[in-house]
């Protein structure tokens, strides 16, 4: 693992702050703060972080909302920092996206070790599999009533209107691509887009599916003919023809 990660701490407490970077900076790590969802934005603006130290309960702009709008818009950890009660935070956290979660109040080590194992993970992502081979660079792949240019990573309409997509949704419709008439289990899934297992509760690629469903299925408001859910199993993406 990369001794010199970067990591960017969101609290609201100074004090929580100035402790947490301290002890990080002390392991080597380089530590930014931010007080707010608002300093959150700017700071990452200036320097993308590997991954973010997210407390929930921030005024304002909440750490759900923003564990949303990071995960839909970059490629990093986030660690979600919730009250040692708050059960329904978590899983909720997770479904948003969430690589993993620390409750307070919590041993210092604990959270270096979360850290580590966050960073490694995003670090050990498997290859993707290759795209098929009809894909000629620049071409365009169809995927239900659209078409993902792979290499601009952006989806259009039969029309040539595009279609809005997160990091996250291109991920999913990329695997689904590589692997045509196959099911992919949830775990499958999160490794090859979010680098990490699928846990009991977690509900984030079933949100996602969700979501592109609508954006891509030829009757968004019927049976899903494109993704096709495969009971016990997971998903399966079946090409038209």
């Amino acid at each position: 693992m990369d001794a010199t990660a970067r990591l960017l701490i969101v609290d609201d407490d100074p004090s929580v702050r100035a402790m947490l970077r301290e002890y990080l900076e002390n392991h080597a790590f380089r530590v930014a703060e931010a007080g707010s969802g608002a300093e959150m934005r700017e700071r990452i603006e200036r320097e993308l972080p590997d991954a973010v130290l997210l407390d929930i309960r921030l005024p304002g702009e909440d750490g759900l909302s923003l564990a949303r709008y990071l995960r839909e818009h970059y490629d990093l950890g986030i660690i979600m920092v919730t009250a040692s009660g708050d059960v329904i935070d978590r899983v909720v956290g997770l479904e948003l996206g969430a690589d993993d979660y620390i409750a307070k109040p919590f041993d210092p080590r604990e959270l270096l070790a979360r850290v580590k194992s966050v960073l490694r993970r995003l670090q050990a992502k498997p290859p993707a599999e290759a795209p098929p081979p009809a894909a000629a660079k620049g071409a365009r792949q169809r995927f239900g009533r659209c078409e993902l240019d792979i290499d601009a990573r952006r989806l259009f309409e039969s029309d040539g209107a595009e279609v809005a997509m997160t990091a996250m949704e291109y991920e999913l419709l990329r695997v689904f691509l590589a692997n045509p008439n196959r099911v992919l289990s949830r775990d499958q899934l999160l490794m090859h887009t979010r680098n990490r297992e699928w846990e009991p509760f977690d509900r984030s690629i079933d949100i996602r599916i969700g979501r592109l469903r609508r954006k891509i299925e030829p009757e968004p408001a019927g049976e899903p003919r494109c993704i096709r859910t495969v009971r016990n199993a997971g998903y399966m993406f079946v090409p038209d023809g």
